[in-house]
């Protein structure tokens, strides 16, 4: 497990399955908010899951894949652990990013050996336009430049890679830097959020929590599947509340 193809499988079989079967993530934690002069302060639980399926991208080499995604997450109280519907009299809105596609090709993926374990470490910094510019969302935008910072960790044992299985079991972890919220109305004042969060790769889609997945029916039951084949762009919070609440016209 040292050459880009070879670190590329290991992560693969980490973090979906080399047979195309779905596989599903579930997390848990909390997010906390800062800004200058107030203190750290956990705003919310949180809880999310991601089910995926990992196929080879023929057209790009014997060793790319796509990995096509959905993703659903969801706001909690932070002492009750339920799903918010609302937050300081404003609506809350979930994450339903569908899809959460990525196109992967032999890199060095960063690893840590952890006695037994190996850890893969994601390191993403994000900075684009953002769609939502302060002109069109002044209330909602906390700039026109969307900044971000994606931290993953997944974990897996030396053993099981070791091993012939296209999929082995695993552990991550993700932290994530980023403004405010749209739908938490704050504009342009200076903070931000701060995710924090833990889980595991599920036997199946039926593992995850009872209360989650019935939300998930209710709502969206798509999400209990990953997408079938490529599509694009990618969904996302800020691109997902700009369809919810498109700009006003002049």
């Amino acid at each position: 497990m040292t050459t880009p193809v070879e670190l590329l499988r290991s992560l693969a079989r980490t973090r979906a399955s080399l047979d195309g079967d779905e596989v599903t993530y579930w997390w848990s934690g909390d997010v906390y908010s800062w800004a200058p002069d107030e203190p750290y302060q956990r705003v919310f639980g949180f809880e999310g899951l991601n089910v995926a399926r990992l196929v080879r991208d023929t057209e790009a080499g014997p060793d790319a894949y796509q990995l096509l995604t959905r993703e659903a997450a969801f706001y909690l109280e932070p002492t009750t652990r339920e799903i918010l519907e609302s937050w300081q009299d404003l609506p809350v809105v979930h994450i339903w990013n569908d899809p959460a596609n990525q196109k992967w090709r032999p890199f060095p993926v960063p690893t840590t050996e952890l006695g037994g374990q190996v850890c893969f470490s994601l390191e993403i910094p994000l900075a684009y336009p953002s769609p939502l510019p302060v002109a069109e969302y002044p209330v909602h935008s906390a700039g026109d430049t969307y900044k971000a910072l994606e931290l993953f960790q997944f974990f897996a044992d030396r053993t099981d890679l070791a091993g012939p299985a296209p999929s082995v079991p695993a552990t991550m972890s993700w932290t994530r830097m980023s403004p405010w919220l749209p739908w938490m109305a704050r504009g342009r004042r200076p903070g931000g959020l701060t995710f924090h969060c833990r889980g595991r790769k599920l036997g199946s889609y039926a593992e995850v929590p009872e209360r989650t997945r019935a939300y998930i029916a209710g709502h969206h039951p798509e999400f209990a599947h990953a997408p079938e084949k490529w599509s694009e762009p990618n969904e996302t919070s800020w691109t997902y509340f700009r369809k919810l609440h498109p700009p006003q016209q002049p």
